[in-house]
Parts: structure tokens; sequence; C-alpha cells
């Protein structure tokens, strides 16, 4: 396992975060994801109480061909439900939907690049866990 580095580290080609893709009032979706809650208005935090619970989330043990799309395609929707949501909300509750194989790639995985946001580990999962099929049945 690669130590955790201080700073920049030039040979983490992941070092540099991904572009935010979606515009939220004009701002980068992804932009001020470690805001603090207590900052938001009430809008903002009347819209996250319509998150579901974790438990109702789907889990992706690493097993089974397409399962990380479950959860991939099931976080994207949250991001399009409730456009308010803070990436962090998302992202510090991905170690509760990863279980065995996964759990511990996701857990190396945070201690190499720490806390990153939803589209660095969405680019992450995929690139683990796709394989030839899944790229064939994706063009057809």
């Amino acid at each position: 396992m690669k130590p955790q580095s201080q700073g920049h580290d030039l040979d983490d080609p992941y070092q540099e975060e991904i572009k935010p893709d979606v515009l939220v009032d004009n701002k980068p979706r992804f932009q001020s994801q470690y805001q603090d809650v207590d900052n938001m208005t009430y809008s903002e935090k009347k819209g996250l109480k319509q998150l579901p619970e974790t438990s109702s989330w789907p889990k992706f043990s690493g097993i089974g061909e397409y399962y990380y799309m479950e959860l991939i395609d099931y976080i994207d929707l949250l991001f399009m439900d409730v456009p308010i949501i803070p990436d962090y909300w998302i992202t510090s509750r991905l170690n509760t939907e990863v279980k065995g194989h996964a759990s511990i790639w996701y857990t190396e995985m945070k201690e190499i690049h720490g806390r990153r946001n939803w589209p660095w580990w969405k680019s992450q999962m995929i690139q683990k866990y796709r394989n030839g099929t899944w790229i064939w049945q994706k063009t057809m």
C-alpha cells in the first residue's frame, strides 16, 4: 500500500480534481463540497431531508458483473433529484455502501488519495470494475 503523501505527489495521476460537469446556480456542482451545514439555507437543509436512508441504497461487494453500476446510477440519480446535496454527504456514505472486496479496495483508495468528489470515485469504480463484456454491451 502506498503511503499517503504530504502535499502534491507528481507521480499521482489522480492528484488533480475532476472538473465538474454540472452547474447548480451557475456554480460548479462540486465546488463547495466541504461546506458547513450551518451555513446552508433553510431550503437546502429541507432538500437534504429528501435523501433516502443509506440502508435503502444499493450495496456493492466487488462481486458480480454489473452491480457497481447499480450503485453509480443510484447516486447519479440522487444528484439529479436533489441537486443541492453537498458532494461530501454522498462520498462520506460510500464506506457503508461497499462491502467485501470492494470495501478493501475503497479503504485502500481512501488512504492513498484522501477525500475526493463523486466524479472521481465514480471514474475509479468504473476503471476498477468494468470489463470487456460491460463495454461491449454499453455499445450495443
